[in-house]
């Protein structure tokens, strides 16, 4: 087998490293040689901490999840999951995982759901009546823990499918799509959980299409297109300046637009806001012409791309990947 391109690292911080993949390639095999799913992918991610995995589709995102699961075989490189390469029992079983897309027995409640997925990852069934009711409280669905999981709307089923993946306490979580078909107030359940697991400890790693949840959870991001590494780190990092800046104000009802579009370009408003673009000397204009119209400024912050602008702008800059 011919050698894979390597790449940088993606990583985050120092330290042992709960998921760590090095070189990565995965072949599907079909005409003109076949399609590289993963092509010299490398990662490494810290206990504790929140990952994002974003990509358009096709990128490879779930098939580099599979091979972490031990699900897909066959591949170059090294990956290895809590310190031991992927695939043993013994480790899969400290692991959660929400697939997208899931499907839970619908002749079961959700109380039997989670005793039977916590039992399949080694948990006694006394262990998990102990802890059963929390996670049914945590996610929302107390009130509904004996009714048939048929009978669940779309909702409560994505949030039945996010406590049997941490009802058996793993160390490492994967998550896909953990807020599909959730409302909002369920989506902002989903992220306190998630802050929750984070603060205890627990590895997150989280693929989502939704990338202002993405923005609002996650440490650390790795954008993934044509099963390469486009590009990785912090939100900070991924979200360069605008160059415009955001001047705030006390009150309302002033003609903010009116007073400073002579000292840059504005890029917006709002009814205590103006959003420039100036030099130095543009913005000070600014400041002084507010203060001399007796217009109390509240802030001056620098605005910054979405996590959704550098996405798109990285993958189109790169061209979309071809579907798997």
């Amino acid at each position: 087998m011919s050698a894979a391109p390597t790449q940088r690292v993606a990583t985050i911080a120092g330290g042992n490293a709960v998921v760590e993949v090095r070189d990565l390639v995965v072949r599907y095999r079909g005409k003109a040689g076949g399609v590289r799913a993963l092509d010299g992918v490398s990662l490494a991610i810290e206990p504790g901490r929140v990952f994002g995995l974003l990509g358009p589709n096709g990128a490879g995102k779930t098939t580099l999840v599979k091979v972490l699961l031990g699900l897909v075989g066959g591949f170059e490189g090294e990956a290895r999951l809590l310190g031991a390469p992927v695939g043993q029992p013994n480790v899969r079983r400290r692991v959660g995982y929400l697939p997208e897309a899931h499907r839970l027995p619908g002749y079961l409640t959700a109380w039997q759901v989670l005793e039977l997925f916590g039992m399949l990852c080694g948990r006694d069934r006394r262990w998990l009546r102990a802890r059963i009711p929390m996670w049914l409280e945590r996610v929302g669905i107390a009130e509904a823990a004996h009714r048939k999981v048929k009978q669940y709307s779309k909702g409560m089923q994505q949030r039945l499918g996010l406590a049997q993946a941490l009802v058996h306490e793993p160390d490492v979580v994967f998550l896909d799509e953990p807020t599909d078909g959730v409302d909002p107030i369920g989506r902002a359940a989903v992220r306190e959980v998630i802050a929750e697991l984070k603060r205890a400890g627990t590895t997150v790693f989280l693929n989502s299409h939704l990338l202002m949840e993405v923005e609002q959870m996650c440490d650390h991001v790795v954008i993934l297109n044509r099963g390469r590494i486009l590009r990785e780190g912090s939100l900070e990092e991924l979200t360069r300046r605008t160059g415009a800046v955001r001047i705030e104000v006390g009150r309302d009802g002033d003609d903010l637009v009116g007073l400073v579009t002579v000292c840059g370009q504005i890029t917006g408003s709002g009814p205590r806001h103006v959003d420039l673009i100036a030099d130095e000397d543009g913005l000070g204009r600014a400041i002084d012409t507010l203060r001399g119209a007796h217009i109390p400024i509240r802030a001056i912050t620098p605005i910054r791309m979405t996590l959704e602008q550098a996405f798109i702008d990285l993958v189109t800059a790169q061209g979309s990947s071809k579907p798997r």
